[in-house]
């Protein structure tokens, strides 16, 4: 078997990205050592524009969507049921604001660039956290700071990150580059650079594209 290198493109501000990301660890877990297997995160903003302070949740997706509040709010309990059955908690009461990402891209590429894969996927799991467990307001430096700390990652560097303009080249690079590939909605995964799975499907379906991936069937 080949190892399979996965490119995982999402935006922290994406609840399916978070439901997909838990399914695809599922995944994981299943096929073990069976599959050798890297995970690197790639950048996407769902909302490049937001301004500071973020926009009301119901606010921006019925305007975003053209929904109403009362289907957005069905949406939402399709996802929180998925994420639960998935292990991952979403906060009770939702998120109430939509934030801007890029600071949290950036600290995502630092992550990688001066630790590793493995201090990067920590870092994502716990912004991940922040944005849908705790709803906490992502604007807030000190907000991600927290989710660096719980990540086990220096947070006196992060700050030092946070308040330059470090990572933002790599990570408007890497954000064209997936644009530029055809990737316009997320989660959207990719093995070894030649086979996308778009949405948060099934631990099965992702356990099984990793062995095909293994084993050149794909």
């Amino acid at each position: 078997m080949k190892p399979v290198r996965i490119d995982f493109v999402s935006d922290i501000a994406c609840p399916w990205c978070a439901v997909g990301l838990a399914s695809l660890e599922q995944a994981l877990k299943e096929v073990g050592s069976e599959v050798s297997t890297e995970i690197q995160f790639q950048p996407f903003e769902l909302n490049p524009h937001m301004p500071p302070g973020g926009q009301d949740v119901f606010e921006h997706l019925t305007e975003k969507y053209g929904t109403t509040i009362t289907q957005v709010k069905a949406n939402q309990e399709k996802i929180y049921q998925r994420a639960a059955e998935l292990g991952f908690p979403f906060h009770p009461e939702g998120r109430k604001r939509v934030y801007n990402t890029f600071n949290a891209h950036r600290l995502l590429h630092w992550a990688m660039v001066e630790f590793d894969l493995d201090a990067q996927h920590r870092l994502k799991k716990e912004l991940l956290k922040s944005y849908f467990t705790l709803a906490v307001d992502m604007d807030q430096h000190e907000q991600l700071l927290e989710a660096v700390e719980r990540a086990q990652l220096p947070a006196g560097r992060a700050r030092e990150v946070l308040a330059s303009d470090e990572f933002a080249k790599d990570v408007k690079d890497q954000e064209q580059k997936y644009h530029q590939l055809g990737v316009h909605s997320v989660p959207s995964i990719i093995l070894n650079n030649q086979f996308i799975i778009q949405g948060a499907q099934s631990p099965e379906l992702f356990a099984e594209a990793l062995r095909d991936c293994a084993n050149g069937v794909i």
